[in-house]
């Protein structure tokens, strides 16, 4: 990939259908307010608030969830990658037994990172592949002494306990009427700036003037909007500051 499509890629990442929407609703206004003569002079501190600081709330959130899904994938790798050392050095193990456990060790890591990179909120096959190290300990008491079990249990406690972390980010977001209710002002809010700005540049001024100060604006907002809704989800790789999962697998 070249260095050229990254810095391209950087800043139309957080280009989409809603960018499209804030600008025609940006120039529609404008437009409107020039042909109909609306033009006020208000203090528009409330309104920015009611648009800031919910936004920047958001952003804050997401922006946390991100940081705590990096501390689970690390206790979830480092609690695999445990797993498989105590493995390899238990020599009441012989070879085709170490590789079956490893193999589902491995298997556990793939289920886990294909399951936060998809939609779906559904962990049976996850379950299912996580209780198979249960199923092989336990059907090898006999040969497997009380301290090694002991060992792969206490691990496996602290593997449950990151899979479900990162599972509760994958299916909880930051809240969704929040949200809602920052986009819908994002949205009409050049209703009510459009108006205001052209009081203060002057009928008598050039059209562009209002109509770029507005368009600005409001794509800053949407942007934010935007950059907001891609960093709340972390795990579909669908944004620059999404966590590259594959790292975080037993063998990378």
């Amino acid at each position: 990939m070249s260095p050229n499509y990254i810095v391209i890629n950087r800043y139309t990442s957080i280009l989409n259908h809603r960018t499209i929407i804030a600008m025609v609703m940006a120039i529609a206004t404008t437009f409107f307010a020039f042909e109909l003569n609306i033009h006020f002079n208000i203090d528009i501190t409330l309104i920015s608030i009611a648009i800031i600081f919910p936004l920047v709330f958001t952003i804050r959130g997401s922006f946390r969830r991100r940081e705590k899904a990096l501390e689970h994938l690390s206790q979830f790798r480092s609690a695999l990658k445990t797993l498989n050392y105590l493995v390899k050095e238990n020599n009441s193990l012989n070879e085709e037994e170490k590789t079956r456990i490893i193999n589902v060790l491995q298997e556990i890591s793939d289920e886990t990172i294909k399951h936060l990179k998809r939609s779906s909120y559904d962990t049976s096959q996850l379950d299912e592949t996580l209780h198979k190290v249960t199923i092989f300990i336990n059907g090898r008491a006999e040969v497997i002494s009380e301290r090694f079990r002991s060992k792969i249990f206490r691990f496996m406690s602290d593997l449950h306990e990151a899979v479900d972390n990162l599972h509760a980010i994958h299916v909880h977001r930051t809240p969704i009427s929040l949200k809602a209710y920052c986009k819908i002002f994002i949205y009409i809010f050049p209703l009510i700036y459009a108006p205001i700005i052209i009081d203060n540049v002057g009928l008598d001024k050039s059209q562009w003037i209002v109509y770029f100060i507005v368009l600005v604006t409001e794509y800053i907002l949407i942007s934010l909007y935007n950059i907001q809704d891609q960093l709340e989800y972390p795990f579909d790789d669908n944004g620059l500051d999404d966590i590259k999962l594959d790292i975080f697998r037993l063998n990378r």
